[in-house]
């Protein structure tokens, strides 16, 4: 599949966003007309810089306003189109994205309309110009696809045809299967764009809310399935309007852009392999085959499975001390430190925290890496590098765990562990000595049992949307319908991404920032909302009075909370009453309950003990904002303090 950008989808210059898409890998580009008239560069050193780039330049866009209109503006239009034939020749581009008129479309008539696209294709071929006419989903007279092509086959010039937009189409629910019935030589171009599903108007819709696919909720597989039924070979050219990515580092919105294309071919792949019929026993080896007989051909990546748990949490820190003994007082035991590094071991149950005391001067505990149990790290490894991931390389000595890494867009680091049966960990013989002597610590018999039960993690904004791609696509994590949480500083943007058994659930979050009370303007905005790991326990209660009984600081839950919890469930007084005393939180539903308390905030990381009751699913969402207030008021106490 030949891959290519609209130049409107990124940051930057134009010789900018031209080095950050070769630098991604991409076949080609679309040239936005603003991108060129802002530019610096001549037609003619575009042309030169993209073929140094190895670069095609594959459709110059958008023309507009051209179709439906009086014949005195249609010799304006044409002149109008004759200067950008002009200067497509200087570029040594072919094709130009003619839009269905919105502005100054006055007259519907489709023999009019035909008759004037006759005239426009009779000037694109004197110039050597093929002219990809595009329903638009806010066309004035022509808003659909298939009206599109009406008029196309209508006129039957050999210089105009049809452009297929992903967006101008699902936004419509237009059906997408009869772009099987058009041929194939009159697709000039096929754009594709994922997005949320929302309630608004279209226009506003596309030019704020476009995401790359895999972001967003459209059926982009199916559309392509069936283009490539189609017998489309042409380019396949992400077209994104979202402020958000028109803000970002160029050559990472390019990367997570090219990510999406090669997640998109996959899929679609998958789809005409699961929805072509098979013939003489439905044998995937015969549907795989009669995707192959199609022109475009569809690569597809490394197979592997979903995780099948969480193999360790790490958590670095320069100062380890009250992460030590945060731990120690939730129940957790010391099986002592790595034998070649800085890092130590707790553990309880199958749940394994790393502390990482390999951090920079001063730098507060945060969350540093994820480890994931997989049948197969070297092959996650490698398919999680063709999706452009950064690699991680962590250094081993001789008889040590080789951990397959790389990087997630929030830099968290991410390791592909040999997952076993019975949930242990190999690497663990690795630790045990104290400072270079010393044995192994053994967890003592009748340890309370605990797993990992989700971890939270903080989006930087800019990157959120390229977050859910990663882990969809790298990771095999199921996206979940995001839900909006209010906090004192504004809305939390919470999307689940987890595994069809459940046994890894990551939440992401994209939290407002809000500026340090007392810091100077422009330093960097401090984090209103912090990472945690959670923690399933079998007995809450039990658990979370062993760890009163050491010591520890629970978030301490107003009574305003506990007084709404009895309105709501009518619970029993003294169930009630040992919810107050512990600090602990509940949620009920109709398939269960959740117990969960949390510990005080060290650096940006705080921990949860969870307990799930019954089949209770969620994350006791209705809890969420008294977490949210009280670590607000604790947080700005930390300032108030340090000022």
């Amino acid at each position: 599949m030949r891959t290519g950008i609209a130049t409107v989808c990124l940051s930057g210059t134009l010789k900018e966003k031209m080095q950050a898409c070769a630098i991604a890998g991409f076949d080609g580009i679309e040239i936005f007309e603003q991108d060129l008239v802002t530019s610096s560069l001549s037609p003619e050193d575009v042309r030169r810089m993209a073929a140094d780039l190895g670069l095609t330049l594959d459709l110059y866009q958008p023309f507009r306003d051209f179709d439906s209109v009086a014949e005195d503006l249609l010799a304006a239009n044409l002149r109008r189109a004759g200067a950008k034939f002009r200067l497509m020749s200087r570029l040594g581009m072919d094709t130009i994205l003619v839009c269905s008129n919105v502005a100054t479309a006055t007259i519907d008539d489709d023999d009019l309309r035909a008759a004037q696209l006759a005239a426009l294709a009779d000037l694109a071929g004197e110039h050597g110009v093929k002219v990809a006419y595009e329903a638009l989903a806010w066309g004035k007279y022509v808003n659909d696809y298939e009206h599109a092509h009406r008029l196309v086959e209508k006129v039957d010039h050999p210089n105009l045809g049809t452009c297929l937009d992903s967006f101008h189409i699902l936004s419509r629910d237009w059906d997408t299967a009869p772009i099987e019935n058009i041929n194939a030589d009159k697709i000039f171009f096929v754009q594709v764009a994922d997005a949320p599903k929302l309630s608004m108007d279209v226009l506003s819709w596309s030019r704020h809310y476009r995401v790359f696919p895999g972001e967003g909720q459209f059926e982009l597989a199916k559309f392509m399935g069936h283009v490539v039924r189609a017998g489309y070979t042409g380019p396949v050219s992400l077209e994104v309007f979202n402020d958000v990515f028109r803000q970002s580092d160029v050559e990472r919105t390019a990367v997570d852009a090219m990510r999406s294309l090669i997640w998109l071919e996959e899929q679609s792949a998958k789809w005409l392999d699961t929805n072509t019929p098979a013939s003489n026993g439905s044998a995937a080896g015969t549907r795989a085959a009669a995707r192959r007989r199609y022109p475009m051909e569809l690569a597809t990546l490394p197979q592997v499975a979903e995780p099948a748990g969480f193999n360790f949490a790490e958590v670095k820190a320069a100062d380890t001390g009250v992460l030590e003994k945060v731990l120690g007082q939730l129940g957790f035991e010391f099986n002592g430190r790595h034998r070649t590094k800085d890092v130590q071991l707790w553990t309880m149950g199958h749940a394994r925290v790393i502390i990482n005391e390999q951090a920079p001067a001063a730098a507060e505990p945060a969350i540093a890496a994820l480890g994931f149990d997989v049948d197969s790290p070297v092959i996650a490894s490698a398919r999680a590098q063709q999706l452009k991931a950064p690699v991680v390389p962590r250094k081993s000595q001789a008889n040590e765990e080789v951990f397959q890494g790389f990087a997630a867009p929030d830099s968290t680091e991410i390791f592909l562990c040999q997952g076993s049966p019975d949930g242990t960990a190999a690497w663990t013989a690795e630790f045990g000595q104290t400072r270079g002597f010393g044995e192994g610590l053994e967890v003592p018999a009748g340890a309370r049992a605990a797993v990992i039960d989700h971890v939270n993690l903080a989006q930087p904004w800019q990157h959120f949307d390229e977050a859910v791609l990663f882990y969809t696509s790298a990771l095999a994590l199921e996206p979940q319908p995001y839900a909006e949480v209010a906090s004192p500083s504004g809305l939390v943007r919470s999307q689940v991404m987890q595994t069809s058994d459940r046994d890894v659930r990551l939440v992401l979050n994209l939290a407002p920032v809000i500026q340090q009370d007392g810091a100077a303007p422009g330093s960097a905005p401090r984090k209103t909302y912090q990472e945690h790991i959670a923690f399933a326990v079998d007995d809450l209660v039990a658990t979370a009075r062993a760890a009163r009984d050491r010591g520890l600081a629970f978030l301490q839950i107003p009574e305003n909370y506990y007084e709404d919890l009895d309105a709501r469930f009518d619970l029993d007084p003294g169930f009630l009453d040992t919810l107050r005393d512990l600090n602990l939180l509940y949620d009920r539903d109709a398939d269960g309950e959740f117990l969960h308390f949390y510990t005080a905030t060290v650096g940006s990381v705080f921990f949860e003990m969870v307990e799930r009751r019954g089949n209770y699913d969620g994350y006791g969402a209705p809890n969420a904002p008294v977490r949210h207030a009280v670590q607000y008021d604790h947080l700005h106490d930390l300032t108030q303090t340090n000022h």
